[in-house]
């Protein structure tokens, strides 16, 4: 947490984090200054700090919503997160490129930088007018990201600076400055006495023990138990009557039956006839076994009368030959 001079403060130490690591590439005197680009451009390598725009910072700015407690007291200071939008420029000789050198210095120093050393905001924090600054003391760091600006952004930017010529230059978000409030918080009452309680069950004031359930008994349907669902293989439906202690009986599978052999002269609608009950029993349950059995009895019968009936006919057949 920072006090009201925390934004001059980040703004002249950005300035000074610039300046003092200019050489050894440039090898030229060169001014730093906090302030907006100048009307007239100077003639001397400058290079300009400009803070045009200050913005709340959105991911921060709800974190203090509850300062106060219920009757208005409050318990934690306020703070105010923002972000700070810096316009830095470069001037020089043109024909020595001196502007896009600077320049150059600059983005190579605040990537190599991101963070603003703490040794920079104290030497920062000694000008005059920055003597009551804590920015040194807070826990978060001012951290410097490059912003990218299209045409129309930067036109409508250098618009705003009434009759300056535009100049190479590069923006710059620092973030996170926080600025607390100056009312100071009530501090909590402190214990004034600690007192542990060790009682056993069943004595005054304790607490009931849970009661568990003992052993074979089932949960009653009103306190949350659930009926045991029945087994799809049992002999009976759930609801047919029987004990909750009768062993369940699973049926056995009903297995195909054998093929009936096939005799020669049984052919056609008689031979259909006698698998028909065959594959009638294979897939009927095991209750209804008996009367496939009986089924398949009818079918070889019938087929055997068949068979005896064409003997005898051509048995006849021979005899009047």
């Amino acid at each position: 947490m920072s006090n009201a001079l925390a934004i001059a403060h980040v703004t002249q130490a950005l300035a000074l984090l610039i300046e003092t690591n200019l050489p050894p590439d440039i090898d030229i005197a060169v001014k730093v200054e906090p302030r907006k680009p100048p009307a007239d451009p100077p003639a001397e390598p400058t290079i300009t700090v400009f803070l045009y725009q200050v913005t709340p910072n959105t991911s921060q700015r709800n974190t203090d919503l509850p300062t106060r407690a219920a009757d208005g007291t409050l318990v934690r200071r306020a703070a105010a997160p923002l972000d700070l939008h810096y316009l830095i420029s470069a001037y020089g000789e043109e024909a020595e490129l001196v502007g896009q050198r600077l320049i150059g210095s600059v983005v190579r120093t605040l990537h190599e930088i991101p963070i603003l050393p703490k040794d920079i905001i104290e030497l920062a924090g000694e000008r005059a007018h920055l003597s009551g600054s804590n920015l040194a003391e807070a826990a978060q760091r001012v951290r410097f990201t490059p912003n990218v600006m299209d045409i129309d952004e930067t036109s409508k930017l250098w618009g705003m600076l009434h009759q300056t010529p535009y100049t190479l230059s590069v923006v710059y978000q620092a973030a996170l400055v926080f600025i607390d409030g100056r009312e100071v918080p009530v501090p909590g009452k402190p214990v004034e006495r600690h007192e542990v309680r060790v009682l056993p069950f069943g004595a005054p004031g304790a607490p009931v023990p849970p009661k568990l359930p003992e052993a074979g008994e089932r949960p009653a349907l009103g306190s949350g138990g659930a009926e045991p669902p029945a087994e799809s293989g049992s002999a009976e439906p759930p609801d047919s009557g029987r004990e909750a202690d009768t062993p369940v009986v699973k049926a056995a599978p009903a297995k195909a039956p054998d093929k009936a052999p096939d005799k020669g002269p049984v052919k056609g609608p008689v031979k259909a006839a006698a698998k028909a009950p065959a594959k009638a029993a294979a897939k009927a349950p095991a209750r209804g076994r008996r009367t496939a059995t009986a089924k398949k009895a009818a079918g070889k019968s019938s087929a055997e009368e068949t068979k005896d009936a064409g003997g005898r006919a051509g048995g006849a057949e021979d005899t009047e030959n």
